[in-house]
């Protein structure tokens, strides 16, 4: 992973910046995300870089739902990379971040990062796989959205 990118640099992409400027997504910390000691339990974080992802894509203008309804097409995750570097604690407010590093034919590699303010507390390499509804095969990413973030 390179090095951090500070979410006050973030904004929400467009054609010509998605995969320059990280995408940034804020979200509270809730208690049912805690534990025992009252941080955030460390799997939360892949449900918040996933909620991340999604309104990402829902800023593009591709709906999870619509995008599988229209073209057949799901993504999957198919390798994580999480790095663990300050906890969050109940009632947070954290800035969620995305950036895509790569795209393929099949498959882009997002990095995603957790920030409080300005410390940066989880920060992750996603692998995302586009497969066939029916088949769970590997397919295509769809045009439109490979046009969208290029």
């Amino acid at each position: 992973m390179t090095g951090p990118m500070t979410p006050a640099a973030a904004t929400a992409p467009t054609a010509s910046t998605a995969s320059a400027a990280p995408f940034r997504h804020a979200l509270r910390v809730y208690l049912e995300d805690t534990d025992a000691g009252g941080v955030v339990f460390y799997a939360n974080y892949l449900k918040f870089f996933e909620r991340a992802r999604t309104e990402w894509l829902r800023a593009l203008g591709f709906g999870q739902q619509a995008l599988r309804e229209s073209t057949g097409a799901l993504f999957v995750v198919t390798d994580t990379r999480v790095r663990y570097l300050a906890p969050a604690r109940l009632d947070d407010l954290l800035q969620v971040t995305v950036h895509l590093r790569a795209g393929g034919k099949a498959s882009m590699t997002l990095v995603q990062q957790a920030w409080r303010g300005d410390k940066l507390l989880a920060e992750g390499e996603i692998r995302i796989g586009c497969v066939d509804e029916g088949t769970f095969r590997p397919r295509r990413i769809p045009i439109d959205f490979m046009t969208t973030t290029a």
